[in-house]
């Protein structure tokens, strides 16, 4: 019998998140003491992020400790420096004999046009929120931590975006533990795959509807002396979707790859459009437990814990720096 449960049941991972409500940005900080197998597929052409390349199966490390996600852009992956300090003040990390070095890959998306762009996330916020991760776990969905600055539908620009934010959906089959988090910066509209319906996106000129993504790109292309060109072009790189899924379920690195880049179908079934040259969509993948499971039944489950963490992320966010939030727009037309 599969039953939800709240993301932060699938022990030993721990969560943390800071962020500047003021300045519009944040970070949320994912810990496991003992060290947690992790893979990474980025599918967005315009990632900004630290320590990739150790989720690569080729590399040596099999375990890092702690996952960032932050905003900022590439300024705030300075954040990671914080949590690595946190970390080995604790004593947490790969033993070299004289200290232990925490391993911490992180991703960032780009809120530096809302709110106060000259506020990024930093090793000081990092290390609060790798302390609240540790000492009183406080994970929220909404406009908080990575989420904090988090918008969508931007390929008219800022004018005519929605407020978004970080969601989370988790499950528990028997012992099976599985769970998405998502912080949903997307260039895109978002839908619910459940209903189809779209609950978020580009507004119209009037900012009372839907406008539009991808039927403002089609209506772009024109074709002059036999040639197609197009008068809209897509903002370059100021998007992001970051996510993560926990497993308690026992898998190594190359298997985790495979799951993240199979929790991109959450993504595909929820922004469209997604993995764009503007954004840096990217998902990691983390086991944390020792169940036996399926790989393949994983990668469902986890495709299916993303669509739901996505739409939960647009559903608890609140109108801030004047966009409007999804559940604001259908108060407002008594939806």
């Amino acid at each position: 019998m599969k039953k939800e449960i709240s993301i932060q049941e699938i022990g030993p991972v721990k969560i943390g998140q800071i962020e500047n409500s003021t300045a519009g940005t944040g970070c949320t900080v994912l810990i496991c003491e003992e060290g947690m197998r992790a893979g990474l597929d980025v599918r967005g052409g315009g990632p900004a992020s630290r320590e990739s390349f150790l989720l690569d199966p080729l590399t040596a490390a099999q375990e890092v400790h702690a996952i960032v996600l932050s905003g900022g852009s590439a300024f705030g992956l300075g954040a990671a420096d914080g949590v690595m300090r946190l970390l080995e003040e604790r004593g947490i990390g790969f033993d070299v004999g004289v200290t232990k070095v925490p391993l911490v890959p992180q991703s960032s998306l780009f809120d530096l046009t809302v709110g106060d762009m000259s506020v990024r996330p930093d090793a000081a916020m990092g290390y609060e929120a790798a302390r609240l991760a540790l000492d009183a776990p406080n994970y929220r969905d909404g406009c908080f931590g990575a989420g904090c600055g988090a918008t969508v539908g931007k390929i008219t620009g800022m004018d005519r975006c929605m407020k978004s934010g970080i969601g989370s959906y988790a499950v528990q089959i028997g012992e099976l533990k599985i769970g998405a988090i998502a912080a949903v910066n997307a260039l895109g509209d978002i839908f619910d795959p459940e209903t189809g319906r779209q609950i978020a996106g580009v507004l119209n000129a009037d900012r009372t509807g839907f406008a539009g993504t991808t039927k403002i790109m089609q209506s772009s292309i024109r074709v002059v002396e036999n040639k197609f060109t197009e008068t809209v072009q897509s903002p370059e790189h100021t998007n992001t979707t970051l996510g993560v899924i926990i497993t308690n379920a026992r898998f190594a690195k190359p298997q985790l790859c495979k799951i993240a880049g199979m929790a991109h179908n959450g993504y595909a079934r929820c922004i469209r459009p997604v993995h764009t040259s503007a954004d840096g969509d990217s998902i990691y993948a983390v086991s944390a437990g020792e169940i036996e499971a399926d790989q393949d039944l994983i990668g469902v489950l986890a495709a299916e814990t993303m669509g739901k963490a996505i739409v939960r992320a647009l559903m608890s966010a609140e109108s801030m720096f004047g966009y409007p939030a999804a559940r604001d727009l259908f108060r407002d037309n008594n939806e």
